[in-house]
């Protein structure tokens, strides 16, 4: 009997019509197979035992609620560029903006639409397999190093951990280095869909990004108006 090659969706969700639709949906192109569980901790428990490719993950969850789960496999190393699309009916701007800030990969508001949503998990599982964008393997700078193959940043030899966002973004900017790459260009090449994100999102990211990178932040320069440029 052969291996399965299905990809792995973990939906975490407490709200049983909801995750069944969720899984209906993304199971409709038959290359994915999901899991449901219901509360924070079990998600936990079957991430260490069963990793997924991917996390769909509800905010509002009993035992741990989604943002302790998210801030929990950000921690670990393990589980630090697994990707995880957060789902929840909370929909102000300081929510979306504190999903992003502690790791998620994109954030999805109830309610919504299975066709976007499909897409959207369809966009994260791509960026998963690499793409035909990749850079060269290594850059060497003064002070940053990144091996792109190994998905290992260095500044001053100690080791910078980012996640899969983060790192992708990082990526691409280096990539079209010393070039300005404006925020829509941003969330169509590293978000990967077209239907509009906020572009508080890029901006969010790159504050983390930079954070991050410390002494070497200013490789990563704001041009006002216009969007962020790579410099050597």
């Amino acid at each position: 009997m052969g291996v399965s090659t299905k990809r792995r969706i973990l939906i975490v969700e407490d709200e049983e019509d909801v995750a069944g639709l969720i899984k209906h949906a993304v199971e409709r192109s038959g290359d994915t197979a999901a899991e449901i569980v219901a509360s924070g901790d079990t998600a936990l428990k079957v991430v260490s035992e069963r990793p997924p490719d991917l996390v769909l993950l509800d905010l509002n969850l009993p035992v741990l609620d989604g943002v302790e789960v998210c801030r929990i496999l950000r921690s670990r190393a393990e589980t630090r560029q697994l990707p995880i699309i957060m789902l929840t009916a909370r929909v102000s701007e300081d929510d979306r903006v504190l999903g992003l800030e502690i790791g998620a990969d994109d954030y999805i508001t109830k309610p919504f639409s299975l066709r976007e949503l499909t897409a959207r998990v369809r966009a994260v599982l791509r960026r998963g397999e690499g793409g035909a964008d990749a850079p060269a393997s290594t850059y060497y700078g003064t002070r940053l190093i990144i091996d792109f193959d190994a998905v290992a940043v260095t500044v001053d030899g100690n080791p910078i951990h980012l996640t899969r966002r983060e790192f992708e973004l990082l990526r691409y900017l280096v990539q079209n280095k010393n070039r300005v790459v404006s925020r829509d260009r941003l969330l169509e090449r590293v978000w990967r869909y077209d239907r509009m994100v906020e572009t508080r999102s890029v901006d969010v990211h790159i504050g983390r990004l930079r954070s991050k990178l410390g002494v070497s932040a200013s490789h990563i320069e704001t041009v006002v108006g216009l969007g962020y440029r790579f410099v050597d």
